[in-house]
């Protein structure tokens, strides 16, 4: 005979509606006495007995403080709103958990609101308005605007009722201060480490060339090289789709030259691993044959490729916490250090130097 499972525990049912009031009536107390408890009034004559009995009375009844109300009454939320198109985007979404976790530390709350995906055009400017609206209808003390990728852009004149600061984006106005990823930094690091691997002659896998990612992660290819008393042959850099099909298809031509290099620079990894179906495709090895880097630290690409990529990290969790940090200065009256804030991107060192 089949043996019956015990019930589960009754769990007790908070009861909805309950009132200031309700609290006051259960405790024997006045609703002034109450409010001054649950908003830590001090300097009043209220009792420790009188204050665990409404304490008591709270748990009891399940009160639940009305945070609109409140919000009303002090003309604080403790809310911020993050407007973002990159809920759905598989390596860009630690932006929200770096904003989320600093707010949690900061005793604050976030409030998300997606927008449309971004395409080459830009994001859906009917939605950012209309999640920008829905945010300040919460009250809260301040915006933060994130980009799936590094570019201008253009906010919600309403966003300027509260401090705002972008992230992995900036102003194209030039009104608004930002977090954004130090491109020319992470390009100079990466050319760095295959100079340093013995590599004079480095071919770069470019992106779309007029994007702040690809002018800064080229300048600082550059850079890396006149340091070293080299120059980037023009012939070594081709543009592609930042795409696997893209990175191929430049491979292809960079490879094919007759004084081909013995390095390629891959502007972000989905390039890279198109580049490595052409290296193989050719007979040759990484990185016995040839080296290469990537850029993003897109994870389901870079640590799964053989061998598995080194590649610099934008740094989005960081970006996320440092712009939460910067909303707070702002909402606290404090001045911040420069209107646009760079974050360092770490070389992440794995097989494919």
């Amino acid at each position: 005979m089949a043996k019956s499972n015990p019930p589960l525990p009754s769990v007790p049912v908070r009861q909805r509606g309950v009132t200031m009031n309700d609290v006051a009536k259960h405790a024997g107390v006045s609703r002034t006495a109450v409010s001054f408890v649950l908003s830590n009034r001090e300097n009043t004559s209220i009792s420790e007995e009188t204050r665990a009995r409404i304490n008591t009375a709270v748990q009891e009844l399940g009160y639940r403080p009305n945070a609109g109300a409140r919000a009303l009454a002090s003309r604080r939320s403790d809310w911020y709103g993050i407007v973002t198109e990159i809920v759905t985007a598989p390596f860009a979404v630690d932006i929200i958990k770096g904003a989320q976790d600093q707010a949690w530390l900061d005793r604050r709350f976030l409030l998300i609101a997606p927008s449309d995906q971004a395409d080459a055009v830009g994001p859906n400017q009917g939605l950012e308005d209309a999640a920008t609206e829905k945010l300040l209808e919460q009250r809260v003390e301040g915006l933060l605007y994130a980009a799936t990728f590094h570019r201008g852009v253009h906010v919600p004149a309403s966003a300027n009722e509260v401090p705002t600061v972008l992230i992995n984006c900036f102003d194209a106005d030039g009104k608004l201060p930002s977090i954004v990823p130090d491109e020319r930094g992470g390009g100079r690091v990466a050319v760095e480490r295959l100079l340093q691997a013995g590599h004079t002659r480095i071919g770069v896998i470019n992106l779309d060339p007029v994007i702040p990612a690809a002018v800064g992660r080229l300048e600082g290819a550059r850079e890396a090289l006149s340091a070293a008393g080299l120059e980037l042959d023009p012939e070594l850099v081709v543009s592609g789709y930042a795409t696997a099909d893209g990175g191929y298809e430049a491979a292809c031509r960079i490879l094919d030259h007759p004084n081909r290099p013995t390095a390629l620079f891959c502007l972000n990894d989905r390039m890279a691993m198109g580049a490595y179906d052409a290296i193989k495709e050719r007979g040759l090895t990484i990185p016995a044959d040839i080296a290469v880097i990537g850029f993003d630290n897109q994870e389901l690409i870079a640590a799964y490729l053989r061998p598995k990529l080194t590649t610099v990290a934008l740094p989005f969790e960081k970006m996320g916490a440092l712009g939460v940090q910067t909303l707070a200065a702002l909402t606290a009256g404090q001045p911040i250090l420069a209107d646009q804030q760079l974050v360092d991107c770490p070389l992440l060192e794995r097989s494919s130097v």
